[in-house]
């Protein structure tokens, strides 16, 4: 008997760690086979994220083994699926939160609790924008600082804006546009800050109440006064090592800030969480539970049936210029939506 030929896929494969240069377009690579509680993905789309590029360059915390192909935010269709896996089928659209395979290729194989139903209104390339953007958000306001309805929730650095160099400007606007869409849908007050026109407009387009440029003197006194004095209940912190400290001061009593982003130390008085008796809490997507996964997954999946959840999407890359996306979300000018690659 003759041995069945595997089928092919393309995908980008990184050999060592190193610049952009690194991610190399290989298109002999075996499709992967799911195993148990596992599911084969057709990729029509994938999310580059910044922490990507970290990966690539070997100053993450958690370096993969060698070759390694990227990427976590895929949407596609099912084409098979392991044993013990019950509720997909070949033919779903799909969006993942996490793959086991990368990303940035033509099929991918992902853990069974990583998947989810991709609604018809939503296109691949949407379906790519949603995974770490969207789960943060709702991790870092509902998981973390469990936030109710009626309080009030400010995003601080909800445009992604200009005060500072990226990385944090690309995620920093992923997840807050979502954090916004999410907290205004479900029924809080939506606070937001920007630094440019352009980015307060943005805001309030996505569920904000008012903005606040957090580049004029004094922004965090006009956040007090639309609180009457009271202070805000919740904040999720994009930049923590310069806003903190100021975060802190905005807080009512009881109120929390969950940690989305930092790019170094800062300095605080701790004094501030105790008349308060305030919390700061890190957000760490990684760390949910398969119960806090699949929580998540029905709140984003009502909110794309109800029409609130509408990701944003950037610039669209086709695969072999992989390494040209790395280059771009290092440089990238501002808000813009999530990048994409096309299969």
């Amino acid at each position: 008997m003759m041995a069945t030929t595997p089928k092919l896929m393309r995908a980008i494969r990184m050999s060592e760690f190193g610049g952009p240069s690194v991610l190399k377009l290989c298109s002999n690579i075996p499709v992967p086979n799911p195993g148990q509680k596992q599911v084969l993905i057709h990729v029509h789309a994938c999310g580059v994220n910044p922490v990507e590029t970290y990966i690539r360059s070997g100053t993450y915390a958690r370096k993969p083994s060698l070759p390694y192909t990227p990427g976590t935010d895929v949407s596609g269709v099912v084409e098979a699926v392991g044993d013990r896996v019950q509720l997909l089928q070949a033919g779903d659209r799909v969006f993942t939160t996490a793959t086991e395979t990368g990303g940035y290729a033509e099929y991918t194989v992902v853990s069974e609790d990583c998947v989810h139903r991709l609604p018809d209104p939503l296109d691949y390339k949407q379906g790519a924008a949603i995974g770490i953007p969207y789960c943060t958000a709702y991790r870092a306001l509902f998981h973390k600082a469990h936030a109710k309805a009626g309080e009030t929730v400010l995003i601080h650095g909800a445009s992604g804006g200009c005060l500072w160099p990226f990385p944090w400007r690309c995620v920093s606007f992923q997840v807050g546009v979502a954090a916004c869409q999410m907290a205004r849908a479900l029924g809080l007050r939506v606070l937001g800050t920007a630094g440019t026109a352009e980015g307060l407009e943005l805001v309030l387009r996505n569920g904000a109440h008012q903005a606040f440029n957090h580049k004029e003197e004094g922004y965090t006194s006009k956040i007090m006064d639309a609180t009457k004095g009271q202070g805000v209940n919740v904040i999720v912190e994009m930049l923590s090592n310069v806003n903190l400290s100021n975060d802190l001061q905005m807080l009512a009593y009881g109120g929390r800030v969950t940690v989305v982003g930092s790019r170094g130390p800062i300095e605080i008085n701790p004094r501030d969480t105790m008349a308060k008796e305030s919390s700061i809490i890190g957000v760490a997507l990684p760390c949910a539970t398969v119960e806090e996964k699949a929580e998540c997954a029905a709140a984003l999946f009502a909110g794309m049936d109800a029409g609130w959840l509408k990701p944003a999407v950037g610039k669209q890359y086709t695969l072999d210029m992989a390494s040209q996306a790395h280059i771009d979300i290092i440089d990238c000018p501002g808000a813009s939506g999530k990048m994409v690659l096309t299969m």
